[in-house]
């Protein structure tokens, strides 16, 4: 598959389970070159995978929305939201930001960096959520 031509994570929907996994090795090997060349956080990445592309497939972002906790785990998430076609600028000056980012893609409602915020985050946008009257549903990762 060419990961630059992803748009939104909604073809995920009908993929089968052979074909996700292929879609993982895929992710990797895109991870792998790319951030040999720019620079990031593989690690924790590489083993994000499978969890993103199963809350990307069974969840409906942007109307459901994914808070990272661990703002280096959302390589994967760019990818998936239609940004793999930007990693060559990756953590570069108006590049791709290592980290979620709000004005990248509307799929990024929450700023984060490094661990510990995303519980306090997303029960503040519930309850803004609530005062509101709106359906949406708040998702995060946190461990």
């Amino acid at each position: 598959m060419d990961l630059t031509s992803i748009k939104d994570p909604s073809f995920l929907k009908d993929m089968s389970i052979s074909e996700l996994e292929q879609l993982s090795e895929e992710i990797r090997q895109f991870l792998i070159e790319n951030l040999s060349n720019t620079g990031g956080h593989i690690g924790p990445n590489l083993g994000v995978v499978e969890l993103t592309i199963a809350l990307h497939k069974v969840f409906d972002s942007p109307k459901d929305k994914f808070l990272w906790d661990v703002g280096h785990q959302s390589y994967v998430h760019k990818i998936l939201t239609g940004r793999a076609g930007q990693f060559d600028t990756l953590r570069q000056y108006k590049g791709l930001c290592g980290f979620p980012k709000m004005v990248e893609s509307e799929h990024d409602v929450w700023e984060t960096g490094h661990s510990s915020t995303s519980l306090s985050g997303a029960m503040g946008m519930a309850i803004a959520r609530d005062i509101k009257k709106r359906k949406i549903t708040y998702h995060s990762n946190h461990r």
